[in-house]
């Protein structure tokens, strides 16, 4: 019991340590975006609030969170869609090239995101598609689409597979039974990864830097706001950045682990 619970602290100190570790730069940009000293120094200066209402009050940055968020809703959407459809194929159909089907669908994050902006860059430039700001969202579309396929497709691993088939045998079309039971069953599954891929979107830089043109998303605008200078107004931007992204992905895991341990109840 003794090596047991001597194991046990030691586990629970390196969970304490990878938080510290990780969180320690975020809560410190959260301390110097309410410093009034210009610069990141120790002692710290007195409370402020001064650099948010600088944000606040400079139109383009509420205009680059309004790009960041119309982008992040229109991928989320998209990117929720074409994931479920391809965990739905996944789930229900075997076919020959399964494997690479399932290996091409899961291919994108895997790749440098650099290489990921140089290649989507030549492609919408091809096709005159390049600089606005719906190429912002086909490029973070085949982002995030394997997040949400691989949420739902977690989420149908736990389905009984009867359940569609005895629909059927009761007289339902493929799609009532889509509509009437592998829908619902998945309900919790799309709403997390909703709010997942929206918060991979609002937070990504590398590809939208590239595709972007005119059309600064957030982390684009933090990146020119950077360069040359050391600017506060950067640790406040980021702060916000965090919280709303930290937040998405918060109400996402709740749902899923929520949801997903009650019984799913359906009909037909």
């Amino acid at each position: 019991m003794t090596r047991l619970s001597g194991q046990n602290l030691l586990l629970r100190g390196y969970v304490v340590l990878v938080f510290v570790f990780v969180f320690t730069p975020i809560v410190t940009s959260f301390v110097f975006s309410v410093n009034s000293d210009r610069f990141p120094t120790i002692p710290l200066g007195h409370f402020t609030t001064h650099w948010y209402e600088t944000i606040f009050a400079d139109p383009d940055i509420w205009e680059a969170f309004r790009v960041s968020a119309l982008v992040s809703v229109s991928v989320a959407i998209l990117a929720t869609f074409i994931g479920f459809c391809t965990a739905y194929t996944d789930y229900r159909y075997n076919f020959t090239g399964k494997a690479l089907y399932l290996s091409l669908a899961l291919l994108p994050p895997t790749i440098p995101l650099v290489i990921m902006g140089l290649a989507m860059l030549a492609l919408l430039a091809r096709i005159n598609m390049s600089g606005q700001i719906y190429s912002i969202v086909v490029s973070h579309v085949v982002l995030c689409s394997p997040f949400a396929m691989a949420v739902v497709r977690m989420r149908l691993a736990q389905i009984n597979p009867d359940l569609e088939p005895a629909a059927w045998n009761l007289g339902a079309s493929p799609w009532r039974a889509m509509h009437e039971v592998i829908i619902p069953f998945c309900r919790p599954a799309i709403a997390s990864a909703f709010c997942l891929t929206a918060a991979v979107s609002f937070d990504e830089f590398a590809v939208a830097w590239f595709v972007s043109g005119l059309n600064k998303t957030v982390p684009v605008m933090i990146l020119e706001i950077l360069q040359g200078n050391t600017d506060p107004q950067i640790n406040a931007i980021g702060s916000i950045v965090f919280a709303i992204s930290m937040s998405l992905v918060v109400i996402a895991q709740l749902i899923f682990f929520r949801k997903t341990s009650a019984p799913a109840t359906t009909g037909i």
